[in-house]
């Protein structure tokens, strides 16, 4: 079985970039200038976006389900971005930053889990898809708990 990894779509966020301030606040999202080049990881392009980009840091719940496991938390939008598809492979926002993958059913409960270091990735997704019982994977920041993309089952070929 092969995995992908997308981007979230633009559509939820886009009205953001032309709120104001006042009206972001009513929102508890605020418009944030990235004041470096790694660290403000975008989750619809998948990667960090850079020096001087315009992002929204808002609220945004990645797990919607009904169960104990559903997940909000703090992310990153970036002005203009475009959503990103991997297959077979992880994104750039994956490089360089501890993973906590987490491995679900279909119905939304938490099956199994894995830690992964820096280019481990692959290996630990491959690895939780092993079990025909986790139908997808929600893989977070270890350090700072924030959702960085879901991984889905993909295709017909076996890992």
């Amino acid at each position: 079985m092969t995995y992908r990894i997308a981007g979230l779509s633009t559509e939820p966020f886009a009205h953001l970039f032309a709120l104001d301030d006042a009206a972001l606040a009513a929102r508890n999202a605020r418009r944030v200038t990235a004041t470096a080049s790694r660290g403000f990881p975008c989750r619809v392009s998948l990667e960090d976006a850079r020096e001087g980009d315009e992002l929204i840091l808002l609220s945004h719940t990645s797990h919607d389900v009904a169960t104990p496991y559903r997940s909000t938390y703090a992310i990153y939008v970036r002005s203009g971005a475009v959503p990103a598809e991997y297959v077979d492979a992880t994104p750039p926002v994956f490089e360089g930053r501890p993973l906590g993958l987490r491995g679900f059913d279909a119905e939304g409960n938490l099956r199994d889990a894995r830690l992964a270091l820096p280019g481990e990735a692959d290996a630990k997704i491959r690895d939780l898809l092993a079990n025909p019982a986790i139908a997808y994977i929600d893989a977070h920041n270890a350090a700072h708990g924030c959702f960085s993309a879901r991984v889905e089952r993909h295709g017909d070929v076996p890992c």
